[in-house]
Order: structure tokens, then sequence, then C-alpha cells
């Protein structure tokens, strides 16, 4: 064993002055690889984007039509406002969140401020059978963005 030394009575001793560099009990002498890897957002941190972007003027929503399924293109449509943002400030994500009441179901919502307005975004996205996320529903509560 590297690090150690043995005694006369043959018994196994560490060097003065060195430290353990390893959690006790651990036999695997390799060193984590590095710092942890962050993990990617998941789908809803995407559509809360793009969302915002829809309803505040940002983006058309026909660019978001493949990603959507029923009757979330027509809420879009009715959200969206019919001139793009000029003069306001631009809305940003503040927080967002997801609960996950089934396998291949995601609610989510989203905190929204533009300037010291806030209001709420939810929507609702579900995993079809090609494995792809899509938004199903959309809510937003207070003065729109």
């Amino acid at each position: 064993m590297r690090g150690t030394m043995t005694g006369n009575d043959g018994s196994r001793r560490r060097p003065a002055g060195r430290t353990r560099t390893r959690p006790a009990g651990r036999r695997d002498p390799r060193r984590p690889a590095g710092p942890p890897r962050t993990l990617r957002p998941g789908p809803h941190h995407w559509f809360a984007e793009h969302l915002l972007a829809v309803v505040s003027g940002l983006r058309p929503v026909h660019s978001l039509l493949g990603h959507t399924v029923g009757p979330a293109y027509q809420q879009l449509i009715a959200l969206a406002p019919t001139e793009p943002l000029r003069d306001r400030l631009r809305p940003v994500i503040r927080q967002c969140g997801r609960f996950t009441p089934g396998p291949g179901v995601i609610e989510a919502f989203a905190r929204i401020a533009s300037g010291d307005r806030l209001s709420a975004m939810a929507f609702r996205l579900e995993q079809g059978p090609d494995l792809r996320w899509r938004c199903a529903a959309v809510e937003i509560q207070g003065r729109r963005p």
C-alpha cells in the first residue's frame, strides 16, 4: 500500500505528517474528476423564455407553432400583443419552477418582472410519443408583460 510504512512488528502505519486524502472507509484510491457538473435547465426553462418572448411581443406567435399542441396555440394568439414591445421595459423571468404530476407531464410556473410590475405565467408541458416536449396550456395572471 502506497503511503504507509511497515513497523518492526509487521503492522502498517501512516508516516508522520501525512493526512488522509479520502474519506474513512473508502478503499477507492481515485479522486473525483473535478468540480461537479452543472445540470442543464429542464425544458420548462426553455419554454418559459420562449413563451415570455411571444406574449411580450419580442417573437412572433408562429415561432412556437411546432412546440404547442391542442388549444395552446390559440391561447398564445389571444395572449400575444398586436404590436411588439418598443418603449416598454423588457420583461425578465425572476423564477421558474415545475411540478411533475406524472410521467411525461410538467406543470410549470414563471414569475415575471417588468420594471416594478410583477406577473405570473403558468403552463403545462406534455411529452409526445416522439419524446419531444410541447406546450399544452398557457395562463398569465396579473398585469401582462
